[in-house]
């Protein structure tokens, strides 16, 4: 085992000048996340300095059999955690050959709301705040848990430290170090409320750059919930019953909202997003009715508010906020297992160009 690790751990800078690239893009559910890697002749820091590549579409729910070939494009680069040195991992978006995104491409559409021109004037800020629960292996149910049974009722767990408290906080540590690494923004995390369920924080970071770092993050977490054996679950609710649910809310400032009397044009951005509320939240992630109950710091799904720390409302304007006439709201609908892009982006239409 010793050798393979050494193996695994061997510095390339010491004999080649090659590197490591892995591609990562999102899969036909919307939520796999694919990756493979590719050799490079050197160290490669602009993404548009990087090759397209391909992969077989009908092996992903992307492409069909006869005409399978799907194009990857380099969109952002980022330090490899796992291989180091100069080695990198690419987030990419996918085409067909012909160059038109594929359907499941939601980054395409995101990408041309934020080049705006209005848009981009307004330099939107992102704080996303990722809910996720850690699973056992190979049965459906969270760790920590007793298989079939449950553990003690919700309250002890919420930044709670203990062994009988704080379950995986080896993986979430080995997280948040993985990711600093990487180079991606993210400003925190804590336990949640129900055992075995975590958050990580990413942001403030700028328009497209919130998308990309989020999956970047996910797929992080995925690779070293598989090294250490254990599933991640995205499910906006993966315990029925009287137990909190995993969300991905939205933490959202523009420049005029972060200057002298910018509480207003938050409340004005407010009016709009409720305005909107049905079409939001038919793009806030699968599964969300289960979350959206008017329980466990919800607001009911059908039905839109907001208010000055409000855990239980739709959108949350902190007292920080209010007290200062300026700064920033957090939209809590989105779904733990939402697409970054898409929500980042749809708020911006809504609040900027709508």
């Amino acid at each position: 085992m010793s050798l393979l690790s050494d193996l695994v751990n061997l510095n390339l800078s010491d004999t080649t000048k090659q590197i490591i690239a892995e591609y990562i893009w999102i899969g036909g559910s919307g939520m796999d996340i694919r990756s493979k890697a590719r050799t490079l002749p050197g160290p490669v820091t602009d993404p548009s300095k990087l090759p397209k590549w391909n992969y077989d579409g009908s092996s992903t729910g992307q492409a069909a059999g006869d005409d399978s070939e799907v194009i990857l494009y380099p969109q952002a680069i980022f330090r490899d955690p796992f291989r180091r040195g100069n080695n990198i991992l690419v987030m990419c978006d996918a085409y067909t050959p012909a160059g038109n995104p594929i359907p499941t491409n939601k980054r395409h559409n995101a990408a041309k709301i934020f080049s705006n021109s209005k848009v981009a004037s307004e330099e939107p800020w992102y704080g996303i705040e990722q809910e996720y629960t850690l699973m056992q292996k190979g049965v459906n149910w969270p760790i920590g848990w007793p298989v079939g049974g449950f553990p003690g009722p919700q309250g002890p767990y919420y930044c709670g430290v203990g062994a009988d408290k704080a379950i995986g906080r080896d993986i979430v540590d080995a997280h948040y170090k993985a990711c600093l690494y990487a180079g991606i923004s993210i400003s925190g995390v804590n336990g949640e409320v129900m055992p075995g369920q975590w958050e990580f924080q990413v942001g403030p970071v700028e328009g497209i750059s919130a998308g990309d770092q989020v999956w970047i993050a996910r797929f992080l977490l995925e690779r070293i919930t598989e090294i250490s054996g254990v599933n991640v679950s995205f499910d906006p609710k993966p315990v029925p019953g009287d137990w909190n649910g995993a969300g991905a809310h939205c933490n959202y400032s523009t420049k005029t909202m972060r200057n002298t009397g910018g509480l207003a044009v938050i409340k004005k951005a407010i009016e709009k997003l409720q305005g909107k509320h049905k079409q939001h939240i038919a793009a806030y992630g699968e599964g969300n009715e289960r979350r959206l109950t008017g329980k466990h710091e919800t607001a009911d799904i059908n039905t839109f508010s907001w208010g000055v720390a409000n855990r239980g409302a739709s959108v949350r304007v902190g007292r920080d906020t209010e007290k200062e006439g300026k700064g920033y709201f957090g939209d809590r609908r989105p779904a733990s297992n939402m697409d970054p892009y898409v929500v980042t982006s749809m708020i911006a239409e809504t609040t900027i160009l709508g």
